[in-house]
């Protein structure tokens, strides 16, 4: 009997199927238009942008011009790469434009998919970005795909690490740039830390389409993207602390050692209150508890735990007047790695050696809160459908599953159960042995590095050639895909999540051509191509014969997700292929999930060594198991999302105002602004509303409008005056503060003050935001315990980073206000001395200057490679400190070399 839901979906259709259906009429348009720009001449293709992009600018919808847009991009592919787009890839397209998800399995042609609304969508004249997740990937679609923008007239551009300025500036400003996640959200960052315009490379989020999308959204969205610089030295504050720990009594703290974590109690808090205020690190009448003491009480927790849970010679050695420390696994020093917040510059402290500053993070953003960025955002995957929940709830992205062009001919086996590791890798390479001998091509999954190698020795063992994917060299791993689909091949693959590279059976006949002319430069193009596409024809039907790609997974990821990108590889464009999964108790998620429960139930069951348990209720059971571990880590990202949901609205303030500040041409008076509100709290605090004149502090607002201010004025005298009140100071201190800046601002000139200005707003703004993030860094750290005392550590978080961001924001204008109070025009010799400052800056600031091997210094520097070291094997570079000299021989930086990669 058919359960209602089912019921229901016979008679109506799935949403999906509705989906699939309205996108019909558009693709009967798209292919009643085919005709007419089949006529058009190749100019006649570019003519036709034109006219779409003016169309566009003049108002008209994007959506009334889709019709055309596709079908004129649907000619131009046919004829810069010979490809006709399938209706269903039309389908694809329709659904980028309209900000969806286009779930499309493998080998159904995403890349030319993405063409379509990235055409559509350039036409506004502001820019489209198409996001890879490597940068081999990046590079080789956009020159894939510049064939075919290149013929309706529109630019493409490419943008990579450490790329020319010039150049990276020339790619954003194209119509369509094709880039990497990473490289996409540092470039954001930079642009909000440069001081003028014309210096930002980016022009704006229009529209991005996202490949592999869940790569990207989900599994990479856990670690946010951070731009680290030194911070100014605290070497005091460590030292004070540090002092101070050894006094603490043994009631006032607890040690919990499993977690590795020291808490103090209330008696060790009163004992710190009172002491820091003795010391003081904090003012008097601020508590541990008021949001400004969130520093200090995260240096003191810190050093809490370097007295009491870091051992000498155990944890750390002291070695050359260095903390090195020690790896709990082997024992073995690991030389250039520092603890992070602070930590190991409190056990620095402890230990008398030169304290080094730490890092401190200048800039950083999550990619949740990057992508949500775009006006329109867009992905294609294989596999999103699993994660819908969270690209609508994240992204606000809807997830259409887009039919095949052929149907899938792909036998899904069920899962195969042993009982141990050992049963279950003996039949692996049993089946391998019997799929081998007929000749069909093996591609075997695994979920790690080291069982990939593991695997590889039973192979070899057993005397089977086969290919392990090395994830390292981007390159050889297109060609290790690409011959996947051989007869015969076997290949273990680690991940297959965003490969880019089809599994062609019987090979890759492009990669065959290519490395056949390579191999005979002399011959004929044309017959070499003839002869490979004749005999690939050949080799094609073999592999069919065979069966087709047999894709064998040794275990179950945590993530439907992966097991189902790592299924699709098999059976592409209605291809033959099986598919299979072998488990056995050992695995990860069996022994996370109840295996003891099922290992008494097959013993019960008599099952004898190197049977298997083959049900499709187990599949069912399996499925409902990742489904939780899936759930768990949505939960997880989407808490840690709320946290940086916080910072993200203080980020786009800060950024939307350094933008503003950059635009504007004078920014008197904004600078304005601030000063008369300096003023409205000096006098506020100085002479409270409602007060008489006998209670004011005259004193006090003189000294203070000398420091902020830097102007001399009768206060005193003025607050003596009959009938003088709050407000009529208020204006004669805001009049004589006007008339000073004015008389500055001739001294320097107009144009050169304006410049002043600017210039000091947005390094003020940069200080501020940098000591900002420090501070919200160490309440994130400290906020948790809140949850001991039953209040909510969101809530706390949200409400104490709001208070910080206001004294940021009070700080921001005294700041300012009281810098330019203090500047004064330079003489002669102070310019020139400041001049030649402010270039060996920039010089010291440039990524690798001194490094391009372009000075002599850097020349003289650089020396043969050390022993064994091999470019292209990060095993061999040994374990060098950041700021040690690279053993690649340059002469540069380790973390200026090969320790950026």
């Amino acid at each position: 009997m058919l359960g209602l839901g089912t019921l229901t979906k016979k008679v109506f259709g799935t949403a999906n199927d509705r989906k699939i259906k309205a996108t019909r009429p558009l693709v009967e348009k798209i292919n009643a238009l085919e005709p007419e720009f089949e006529k058009l001449s190749d100019d006649g293709l570019k003519e036709k942008t034109e006219e779409l992009a003016k169309r566009a600018m003049g108002g008209e919808p994007l959506d009334a011009l889709l019709p055309e847009a596709f079908a004129n991009c649907r000619e131009a592919a046919k004829r810069a790469l010979g490809l006709r787009a399938f209706d269903v890839q039309l389908m694809g397209g329709i659904f980028l434009h309209q900000g969806n998800i286009s779930e499309m399995k493998t080998g159904e042609g995403k890349t030319l998919v993405a063409t379509f609304p990235a055409y559509l969508n350039a036409l506004t004249g502001e820019g489209v970005h198409i996001v890879t997740v490597n940068d081999y990937l990046a590079k080789r679609d956009s020159e894939w795909m510049s064939k075919v923008y290149g013929a309706l007239g529109l630019t493409t551009g490419v943008v990579y690490p450490n790329q020319d300025p010039n150049e990276k500036k020339a790619a954003y400003a194209c119509d369509i740039t094709y880039s990497t996640n990473n490289e996409l959200g540092f470039d954001y960052l930079r642009d909000n830390m440069k001081s003028e315009l014309s210096e930002m490379f980016q022009r704006g989020h229009n529209f991005a389409v996202v490949d592999e999308v869940d790569s990207i959204l989900i599994d990479e969205a856990r670690t946010p993207l951070i731009i680290s610089g030194p911070a100014q030295d605290r070497s005091d504050l460590y030292i004070a602390v540090d002092k101070l720990i050894p006094e603490i009594p043994e009631d006032g703290y607890d040690i919990d050692e499993k977690t590795r974590n020291v808490s103090f109690t209330d008696e060790g808090n009163e004992f710190l209150e009172e002491q820091l205020h003795a010391r003081g690190l904090l003012e008097e009448g601020q508590s541990l508890y008021d949001p400004e003491s969130t520093t200090v009480v995260h240096h003191v927790n810190q050093g809490l735990r370097a007295h009491k849970l870091f051992q000498k010679d155990k944890d750390y050695i002291v070695r050359n007047g260095d903390v090195v420390l020690i790896d709990e696994f082997t024992g073995r020093m690991m030389a250039g790695r520092r603890l992070s917040e602070g930590l190991h510059q409190a056990i620095e402290a402890k230990e008398g050696v030169d304290i080094k500053p730490e890092n401190v993070t200048l800039a950083s953003v999550t990619f949740q809160n990057y992508f949500r960025l775009y006006n329109k955002l867009s992905g294609m995957t294989g596999t999103a459908a699993t994660e819908a929940e969270e690209f609508a709830q994240i992204y606000g992205l809807g997830v259409v599953e887009v039919p095949t062009n052929r149907g899938i001919a792909r036998i899904d086996e069920d899962d195969k159960v042993y009982r141990t590791a050992g049963e279950k890798y003996k039949a692996i390479v049993d089946e391998i042995k019997a799929a081998h001998a007929k000749g069909q091509p093996v591609l075997v999954g695994t979920t790690s590095i080291e069982k990939s190698e593991m695997l590889s020795q039973l192979l070899t063992e057993a005397d089977l050639t086969h290919n392990v994917l090395n994830a390292r060299q981007h390159e050889q791993e297109a060609q290790i895909v690409g011959d996947a689909g051989k007869l015969g091949a076997i290949t273990i693959a680690t991940n297959m999540a965003g490969r880019g590279t089809d599994i062609k059976l019987g090979g890759n006949v492009e990669f065959k051509i290519m490395d056949a002319i390579a191999a005979d430069p002399e011959g004929d193009p044309d017959a070499i191509r003839q002869k490979i596409e004749a005999d690939h024809t050949v080799d094609e039907q073999a592999v069919k014969d065979a069966g087709g790609l047999f894709v064998l997974a040794t275990e179950r990821h945590e993530s439907r997700r992966i097991d189902n990108q790592l299924r699709g590889r098999s059976g592409r464009q209605g291809d033959p292929g099986r598919s299979s999964f072998f488990l056995s108790l050992d695995d990860d998620l069996m022994r996370i999930f109840g295996s003891e429960r099922l290992d008494k139930v097959l013993s019960t069951l008599g099952m004898k060594e190197g049977e298997a348990i083959i049900h499709p209720w187990v599949n069912k059971s399996l499925e409902r198991a990742q489904a939780k571990v899936e759930g768990r880590n949505f939960d997880i990202r989407k808490q840690l999302l709320k946290f940086d949901d916080v910072m993200n609205d203080q980020r786009k303030v800060i950024f939307s105002q350094r933008r503003e500040i950059m635009e504007a041409e004078d920014v008197s008076e904004i600078t304005k602004d601030m000063r008369h509100q300096v003023i409205d709290d000096l006098v506020d605090q100085h002479l409270p509303p409602k007060s008489y004149a006998d209670q004011w502090n005259s004193e006090g607002l003189y000294a203070d409008v000398i420091q902020y201010l830097g102007v001399d004025m009768p206060v005193m005298a003025w607050a003596d005056e009959e009938g003088v009140d709050q407000e009529v100071m208020r204006e004669r201190i805001e009049d004589e503060s006007d008339k000073a800046m004015a008389q500055k601002a001739t001294q320097f000139g107009p144009d050169a003050m304006r410049q002043i200005e600017k210039q000091l707003l947005l390094q003020t703004i940069d200080g501020k935001w940098r000591e900002h993030l420090l501070t919200l860094e160490h309440l994130r750290s400290v906020v948790g315990f809140r949850g001991y005392a039953q209040r909510d550590p969101l809530n706390e978080y949200k409400n104490e980073s709001f208070q910080l961001f206001e004294t940021m924001l009070d700080g921001l204008r005294e700041d300012v206000t009281q810098k330019l109070a203090q500047i004064r025009p330079m003489t002669e010799e102070e310019q020139a001395a400041m001049v030649a400052q402010m270039q060996a800056q920039q010089e010291a600031l440039k990524p690798d200057s001194a490094d391009t091997g372009s000075a002599p210094d850097a020349a003289a520097a650089a020396e043969p490679p050390a022993a064994g070291f091999d470019e292209k094997d990060p095993s061999t570079w040994g374990n060098p400190g950041r700021n040690d000299t690279c053993p690649c021989g340059s002469g540069k930086k380790f973390k200026h070399c090969h320790g950026s990669y």
